[in-house]
């Protein structure tokens, strides 16, 4: 059964079981301040089990993009080692929300692998949650005597709290979980070692393939203990080896569990795991997943696969870290040096590094598999098709980037593991490997591990504080827990149609961020648009008869729109009065239409491979990310600034449509960026129809009218294949414009009112440029002057020519060419000049040809221990050396030094 059709027979099982088949949310996500990246199926219904938003159906399947490399699941270390780890991996999941509970997820479990994949049912075992003593959790019976209607009791497992009661994170919604594994080994394997004393302890051919959670409880703070204080100061301030431990218990010390109001289920099943299972072969990486990437490695590397560990394992790391790559990349997170970005560029890097050691590509290769990749995935993931040029271009650029240093870097290691102490690579080094070559820490861990030796990560991680000039406690926020105020309705955001409203706060908590303390507000409806899409949070107050309290942000955290402010009311039952910056939400809807009006005008000029890569909006600027592969000219730069103010001219009105069917949205030509997740419904923001259509969240002019002018400032780079433009608009621009004309002013003044100011600029630059070349001409001409007084003076002595003097000379090149002067002219010469450079103090030592090949005096040497009586410092070949100074006075004291040098 190939991998395709696996996917599905799961998808079509559970339509039949009445469950609505979703897309998957992307692998990058956006207001989710708790996680880099989509790391299990759950994360896009988090809202629905937090109770922030409402589920579209009671029943809910879907296969999930998911990627794990950091945090609690972080699989890194093992991808490609083993057989059943992965970064990037896909997550076959069925929901229920409040509809069937333990009996029904169990009895479709079984059957669906059992009956639809035929799996055998000998080497099938489960797991049930056996209680905790901590949290006061009891065995959990109900699914026991479930599974005892399709199993032998034999094959169901009593685990742990560990293996078998699933959290989503510290606080939140939680329960018992029942796990299925399958024993793949070998008749002659089983027959020897029950399958039963292997689950769960990492055999590599005894592994979970499905997890069935019964989330039914709900973890929250104590609010007789010290809460989220008490653990962030254990997170900040402990680092014992067994600290995984200990946090756990001070949690379950410091939390309560409730019910949930309804009972839900969660399941996940891993997508390439099933896919070993139902086709029994050893590893993930003999499927059809990954063969053909496999198979294209060995081809191209005239390596084949099986034949060597070592080699094996840099073709499965790269089959692994080309789809992470690609996707992420596809959902619109570009490799970088910060968060997510640098995550997949430490993913990439790893593989680039795997293929020039074992596989020896030298030349760029991985981005050669995103098309083997991304066409057995068009109807599935169309994402990663559709971009797949793209993709492969940047990849391609990142593997050139990171190939052009590798090789130094890996010599630099060499030199650095001989300095190793018992086995641990200095932090330090470890740090300069990171700085100067781009060796992300977990790859010089790699190649270290390799070698049997480790790295000091404490002190990496104390460089790289340093570098970054902030301690990890600037970096940390506590966060409290939210307090309910009124009754907990689910928020409604009015700011399209409204910019002021009553509102009243319906659950408050407090945050610490850098030693500053905030305040976060939820009201039960708002005014005021959250962070999203680019465009910033509106800023106002809140206030009624007695407090006004200054609302400075808002965010989206998931479906919660979120107020920052400095100070929490004293009345927080009390009705406010809410009102937004209007001043500053116009000037930022100006920047946000300009956007939309932007974007079409970039693929009309430079082609309709441009997509919008990434935004900033707010009242100041307009920051534009789009895919590009070359420097916009200045022709083209012009060209698109004159058809977004055509259609600025133009005042088209604003054609705004609420809650489309998004199939209805796609088929209106609405620009759908890939990276975001889109319900449903959407929004759909016209200018035109023939024009700029985009589905978009964000606030707009009524009519383009008002954004007045539109005025590009700059155009640059910002990653492989990504450019960016600085724009602004309205008030912005016409500031802009006022300011060139008074500089331009200026200038005509200065030049006396030229007629033709051009013409006179240009004149005067050809002056100046002549005037230039006679005073070098000069400046030679005295430097000449200066070496043959010089040489005048030089004195015979020792078998050398001497000469230690001061002298005043225009610039460092003339001080050069007279050392270099003398040289050719005495072959035997010692000289030391103290030198009057435009005001500031140099020392030169020259030494001769001849006198070089005593090796008695070193320039270089020599002119460090001088250039300490000037205040400075610099350096040099033997033969020739320099230094810079800051103290004038010193020159004499440095002929003083040469001579008892000498």
């Amino acid at each position: 059964m190939d991998s395709g059709s696996i996917r599905r027979t799961f998808l079509e099982f559970f339509k039949k079981k009445g469950h609505t088949i979703v897309p998957s949310a992307p692998l990058v996500l956006k207001n989710d301040p708790t996680l880099l990246f989509t790391n299990s199926g759950m994360v896009q219904f988090k809202d629905y089990f937090l109770g922030n938003a409402t589920p579209k159906a009671s029943r809910i399947a879907d296969t999930q993009k998911c990627l794990r490399v950091s945090g609690k699941h972080n699989d890194l270390e093992e991808v490609g080692i083993d057989t059943y780890h992965h970064t990037m991996f896909e997550m076959l999941g069925n929901w229920s929300f409040g509809d069937y509970f333990k009996k029904e997820a169990i009895a479709w479990a079984w059957e669906l692998l059992t009956e639809e994949y035929k799996l055998p049912k000998d080497r099938l075992y489960v797991s049930v949650f056996a209680g905790d003593k901590d949290d006061n959790l009891p065995f959990d019976q109900e699914a026991y005597d479930l599974w005892k209607q399709f199993v032998a009791e034999d094959r169901i497992i009593q685990g742990n709290k560990k293996d078998n009661f699933w959290e989503m994170a510290d606080l939140g919604p939680c329960g018992p979980c029942s796990e299925i594994h399958v024993d793949l080994r070998s008749d002659e394997e089983r027959a020897t070692t029950p399958g039963r004393d292997l689950v769960n302890n990492d055999h590599p051919q005894v592994i979970e393939i499905w997890n069935n959670v019964f989330m039914e409880f709900e973890r929250y703070w104590n609010p007789e203990k010290g809460g989220a204080s008490e653990l962030f100061k254990f997170d900040l301030e402990y680092h014992g080896e067994d600290k995984k431990a200990k946090r756990e218990k001070l949690r379950s010390s410091l939390t309560l569990l409730r019910y949930l109001p309804a009972k839900n289920v969660d399941t996940g099943m891993g997508f390439e795991r099933l896919c070993r299972a139902i086709n029994l072969v050893q590893s993930n990486y003999d499927t059809d997943v990954f063969t053909p990437l496999i198979n294209f490695a060995a081809q191209t590397s005239n390596i084949p696969y099986g034949k060597d560990e070592k080699t094996d394992i840099a073709m499965r790391v790269i089959a692994d870290h080309v789809r992470a790559v690609s996707f992420a990349i596809s959902d619109g997170q570009l490799p970088s040096n910060a968060g997510a970005g640098y995550v997949i560029r430490r993913i990439l890097r790893r593989a680039v590094r795997y293929g020039f050691t074992f596989l020896n590509f030298k030349e760029p290769f991985i981005y050669k598999l995103v098309p083997i990749l991304s066409g057995p995935l068009k109807d599935v993931f169309p994402e990663l098709e559709s971009q797949k040029e793209y993709v492969s271009k940047v990849i391609f650029e990142e593997e050139a980037s990171f190939l052009r240093t590798l090789e130094k870097g890996l010599k630099r290691f060499e030199l650095i593991q001989n300095e190793a102490k018992n086995g641990v690579i200095n932090g330090d080094l470890a740090f300069e490997l990171y700085d100067t070559f781009g060796f992300p820490f977990d790859l010089t861990s790699l190649i270290a591990r390799e070698r049997g030796l480790s790295v000091d990560e404490q002190a990496f991680n104390a460089a790289m504080a340093k570098q970054k000039s902030r301690s990890k406690t600037d970096a940390a926020k506590e966060t409290g827990d939210w307090v309910i105020v009124g009754s907990d309705v689910k928020p409604q955001f009015i700011g399209y149609d409204q910019q002021e409203a009553e509102v009243k706060i319906i659950k408050y908590r407090k945050i610490k961020q850098k030693n500053k303390e905030l305040f976060q507000l939820v009201f039960d409806k708002t005014p005021f648009y959250a962070e999203s899409g680019g465009q910033v949070g509106d800023t106002g107050y809140i206030q009624n008869i007695n407090e006004k309290i200054t609302i400075v942000d808002t965010k989206k955290e998931n479906e919660l729109i979120i107020h920052f402010t400095e100070e929490l009311p004293e009345k927080l039952e009390s009705s406010f009065e809410a009102k937004i910056d209007q001043q500053k939400r116009s000037l930022t809807e100006d920047n946000h239409s300009a956007t939309h009006l932007l974007h079409a005008a970039l693929r009309s000029v430079l082609g309709k491979h441009v997509e919008q890569k990434g935004s900033l909006v707010n009242d100041k600027v307009l920051r534009f990310d789009f895919s590009h592969f070359a420097a916009m000219t200045t022709e083209e730069i012009q060209k698109v600034e004159y058809i977004v103010n055509q259609k600025v001219r133009e005042n088209i009105p604003l054609d705004e449509k609420r809650n489309v069917p998004i199939e209805q949205a796609k088929a209106l030509g609405a620009m759908a960026l890939f990276g975001e997740k889109y319900g449903d419904f959407v929004r759909v923001i016209t200018f035109d129809p023939k024009y700029s259509v985009e589905l978009c969240g964000g606030t707009h002019v009524k009519s383009t009218g008002q954004i007045g002018m539109f005025k590009i400032v700059s155009e640059s780079s910002v990653a492989a294949g990504v450019r960016r433009i600085e724009a602004i608009t309205a008030e912005a621009a016409e500031q802009y414009f006022r300011s060139e004309l008074a500089v331009l002013e200026e200038v005509r003044a200065l030049l006396k009112n030229p007629k033709d100011l051009l013409a006179s600029t240009k004149s005067l630059l050809e002056e100046k440029h002549a005037l230039e070349k006679k005073l070098e001409v000069f400046q030679q001409e005295q430097a000449n002057q200066i070496k043959d007084q010089l040489a005048a003076k030089a004195v015979k002595s020792n078998g050398y020519h001497l000469i230690i003097e001061r002298v005043t000379v225009p610039n460092a090149d003339a001080l050069k060419n007279i050392a270099y002067g003398l040289r050719n002219q005495f072959d035997d010469l010692l000289m030391i000049l103290a030198a009057d450079v435009e005001s500031k103090p140099q020392v030169a030592v020259m030494i001769g040809e001849k006198l070089m090949e005593s090796k008695k005096y070193h320039a270089g040497n020599m002119v460090k221990e001088l250039a300490k009586e000037i205040e400075g410092g610099g350096g040099g070949q033997p033969f020739f050396a320099t230094a810079g100074g800051k103290n004038i006075n010193g020159l004499a004291a440095v002929l003083d030094k040469a001579r008892k040098l000498i």
